[in-house]
């Protein structure tokens, strides 16, 4: 009987120890995973923030473009100067409404 709880204890603790490790090794792997995580995060807000420059420089070519009579945008031209003829009349109405 004595043999048998040596036994068990022994097997207790060897399972301790087996879990230990593994508890190491998981908290070891969560902390690369959370640094690449990390990296992730910060390439991805790059590489959003350069699609964005990239979109608004296709914007611009798209513009200059229409600007120098390329018949392929000039719907394009004409949507930006209808755009920008409502915000200058946007703008004198309020200049009218504060009486300036």
């Amino acid at each position: 009987m004595l043999q048998d709880l040596e036994n068990n204890f022994s097997e207790i603790e060897r399972k301790i120890l087996a879990l230990q490790k593994n508890y190491r090794n998981l908290t070891e792997k969560l902390s690369e995973l959370s640094s690449e995580h990390e990296e992730l995060k910060v390439k991805y807000d790059e590489e959003r923030r350069r699609n964005q420059v990239l979109a608004e420089e296709q914007k611009n070519i798209k513009l200059y473009s229409a600007i120098s009579g390329n018949p392929e945008h000039n719907r394009l031209m004409k949507n930006h100067i209808n755009r920008l003829v409502k915000e200058i009349d946007f703008c004198i109405a309020q200049l009218q409404n504060s009486g300036l």
